[in-house]
């Protein structure tokens, strides 16, 4: 058997993953770049330095779209999850109909989560279907205000409406991959329903569940459609707050909280791969 040169994986991977690493590696370091004073669009240059860093820090809006964002992140990416999973459970076995309650729960994929937001806000306006419903039926004598809550509950019922699918897809393939003998030596070792799950899918279905989890919060960390068109108007996200500084001109800012986004994802991402790794241990051990 003769051995291949070193040289030959890397040339094979070169112009599809070469390419993409070409392209994320020059966004990342311009981003990077101007975020402390180099690459203005206008084309002049300061000079690189701290400043920008300092300004962006020291404003109270910043930390707050922080906060916020990170929020928005975990709730959406836990909420998807907790929803898809009992899903993802139930059409494990095939039965007449799971073919097609499968398509309908998958359909929002096929949405533009633009056009999601557009006829959620339809759906809830003071004089929406909504609000026409409740009075209809008694609970209220008038309509409410409903959009843009300050709380932030129609972003958070987007995101798991846009993004519960997405969990399904993955998380049915997890479950689906256990063997019925897997689960049938565990009753027969005189475990229960709940002891099964616990401790024989739950760890079998880590990976996926991490998988899901990583994807959805990256996604609605850095969302801008949600938050202009359902989100709480007394604080912004860290897009928003990224397209407001860009608007402005202040495009040092702006990289400033586009590297933040950057760091947040990956932090956020580990943070949360290690939660739910040490839960399916947790469980694994009993």
């Amino acid at each position: 058997m003769t051995s291949r040169p070193w040289f030959v994986v890397p040339l094979l991977l070169a112009p599809g993953l070469g390419l993409i690493l070409l392209l994320i590696g020059s966004v990342v370091y311009i981003a990077i770049a101007q975020s402390f004073g180099g690459f203005n669009i206008t084309g002049t240059t300061e000079g690189y330095s701290l400043a920008f860093w300092q300004d962006t820090l020291d404003r109270r809006v910043y930390w707050r779209a922080v906060r916020y964002s990170l929020q928005v992140g975990v709730v959406s990416a836990l909420l998807s999850v907790a929803l898809a999973y009992p899903l993802a459970l139930w059409l494990r076995k095939p039965f007449p109909g799971a073919a097609f309650i499968g398509a309908i729960l998958k359909a929002p994929l096929l949405v533009h989560g633009l056009v999601a937001a557009f006829l959620y806000v339809n759906v809830i306006a003071y004089h929406g279907i909504f609000n026409q419903f409740m009075q209809a039926i008694g609970i209220w004598a008038e309509p409410r205000r409903l959009q843009n809550d300050p709380g932030a509950i129609g972003v958070y019922i987007l995101q798991a409406w846009k993004n519960m699918p997405f969990a399904l897809l993955l998380l049915t393939g997890s479950v689906q991959s256990i063997s019925d003998d897997v689960l049938d030596a565990a009753r027969d070792l005189g475990a229960r329903a709940w002891a099964r799950f616990w401790r024989v899918v739950l760890p079998l279905t880590t990976s996926g569940l991490q998988a899901a989890a990583v994807i959805i919060f990256i996604g609605a960390l850095a969302d801008f459609s949600f938050q202009v068109i359902a989100g709480p108007t007394n604080r912004m996200s860290m897009s928003q707050l990224m397209v407001f500084f860009k608007d402005r001109g202040d495009w040092h800012e702006a990289a400033v909280v586009g590297v933040t986004l950057m760091i947040l994802a990956i932090a956020g991402a580990a943070v949360l791969t290690a939660f739910l790794q040490l839960l399916g241990r947790r469980r694994w051990r009993g």
